[in-house]
């Protein structure tokens, strides 16, 4: 199965800024695939392995040739003393600790760690997860142990994910990838990657799942807030002028902001699918009916006679 429409992100149910019961996660997990969302995505790193936990509980009784499933490497959870709770964000208790290791015996043991974790004896795409440091061990040694597992069955496709476009471009240009997961780096806000990065990946054959689509949230919300957050820090004064105009011109075509960033990254063939962060299940059914309402033609066409996004900018169901 490919990835398509979109996805599950599994970081806030790994406790990711607040806590999650077991639950809520359930019920959120249960109301994507009420909704018709076939893709989910988590790691180890969300919540220390509790992402995957939950997110395998919630999927067991799932027809497993009905949704694709995906995780990342680079990240090894050795355990460690001395409680308290994480320090990467995710309200759980430290339990373990995150050791970076993207050797092929790393990727191969973080891998079977997920797999138990899921409860699953395959994954459909691994991604290499933030491999920004680490490029010399990530290129030699830990995507050649993904294709073998590739190759022995164990998993579907190899991929990276990033917050940044340069070095998945390189990946590509110098290796192979399946997939890119691209956080941040092709949304309302930002389109540099389109120069090269998406060209390429549509050149190459690599399919692009797009994420952090709200910029970190300040997409998220039909109105601008003051306290909006881009990148994970305080939005600077320009961005938020941008997203406000973005909003309200959207206000002219009874579309509001969320809805405008869910459906734009489709614009371009390079991407295939979005996957998008829930808590509740009020969060994914609310972003769910979002994607499904067409965005009309004319709200891209104002966006771009306002200099908003640019003349060469790719739109959903818009001819280029």
């Amino acid at each position: 199965m490919e990835i398509r429409g979109l996805g599950f992100g599994g970081a806030p149910i790994g406790n990711l800024y607040a806590e999650v019961s077991d639950a809520d996660a359930r019920a959120t997990v249960d109301a994507a695939w009420d909704a018709g969302v076939r893709y989910f995505d988590t790691a180890p790193h969300y919540g220390l392995g509790l992402s995957e936990r939950r997110l395998g509980a919630a999927l067991a009784d799932r027809p497993r040739d009905e949704f694709v499933l995906s995780t990342k490497v680079g990240r090894i959870l050795e355990p460690r003393d001395g409680g308290g709770l994480d320090d990467a964000g995710f309200l759980v208790p430290a339990t373990h600790r995150r050791v970076w290791d993207f050797s092929a015996d790393g990727v191969r043991r973080s891998l079977d760690s997920s797999l138990e974790r899921l409860g699953v004896d395959r994954v459909d795409v691994v991604y290499l997860h933030d491999p920004d440091d680490h490029w010399e061990q990530a290129v030699s040694e830990g995507l050649p142990a993904l294709h073998a597992l590739k190759e022995q069955g164990v998993i579907g496709a190899v991929g990276v994910g990033m917050n940044q476009w340069q070095m998945p471009e390189r990946f590509i240009r110098e290796a192979s990838l399946d997939y890119v997961m691209l956080a941040g780096r092709y949304t309302l806000l930002e389109q540099e990657s389109l120069a090269s990065f998406l060209p390429l990946c549509v050149e190459r054959g690599v399919s692009v799942v797009a994420v952090a689509v709200f910029n970190s949230g300040l997409l998220a919300r039909p109105e601008v807030p003051v306290d909006a957050t881009y990148n994970y820090a305080a939005a600077p004064a320009e961005v938020m002028e941008k997203a406000r105009r973005i909003a309200s011109v959207g206000k002219r075509h009874g579309v509001v902001l969320p809805q405008a960033a869910l459906q734009f990254p489709f614009g371009h063939p390079a991407v295939t699918g979005i996957a998008v962060g829930a808590r509740t299940p009020a969060e994914i059914t609310e972003n769910a009916a979002l994607l499904a309402e067409t965005v009309p033609a004319e709200l891209w066409a104002d966006l771009k006679a306002e200099g908003l996004l640019g003349a060469d900018v790719p739109t959903p169901g818009v001819a280029s």
